[in-house]
């Protein structure tokens, strides 16, 4: 593989975008070092599972283009596109990202606000009298 490949990734409002290449193991998010981008090791550990999954953290360069949603989610949406695009290169890495959960899009969203109400679930006091 001389050139790069790419994936989307989403959670929640979050969308990006992967570009991922043969290289040294650096990673940037909207032209910035990934370790400053996402300050918390937690989130910048998100990011790096899929690569330390399939042992590859030094053999690829990645560039990520994130837009929409907060941090958390943004994390978790380059995760997901990382694999995508792992496995793109080479579908060997399935199993093990599989097995990892990697794969999985995470449904899960905000509620709708509903009408009547404070937020999604939560009501107004309710007085009888």
């Amino acid at each position: 593989m001389e050139k790069q490949k790419n994936a989307v990734g989403r959670r929640k409002e979050a969308v990006t975008r992967i570009f991922i290449s043969r290289g040294t193991g650096a990673i940037t998010v909207n032209d910035k070092d990934y370790k400053n981008y996402f300050s918390l090791v937690y989130l910048q550990n998100q990011v790096e599972r899929p690569l330390k999954t399939v042992e590859a953290a030094d053999k690829f360069d990645v560039k990520i283009n994130a837009a929409g949603g907060g941090v958390k989610g943004q994390a978790e949406a380059a995760m997901l596109g990382i694999a995508r695009a792992l496995v793109d290169i080479n579908a060997e890495y399935r199993p093990a990202l599989k097995a990892a959960g990697l794969l999985k899009r995470d449904p899960r969203s905000v509620e709708r606000k509903k009408f009547g109400h404070k937020k999604a679930r939560k009501s107004y006091q309710f007085s009888k009298r």
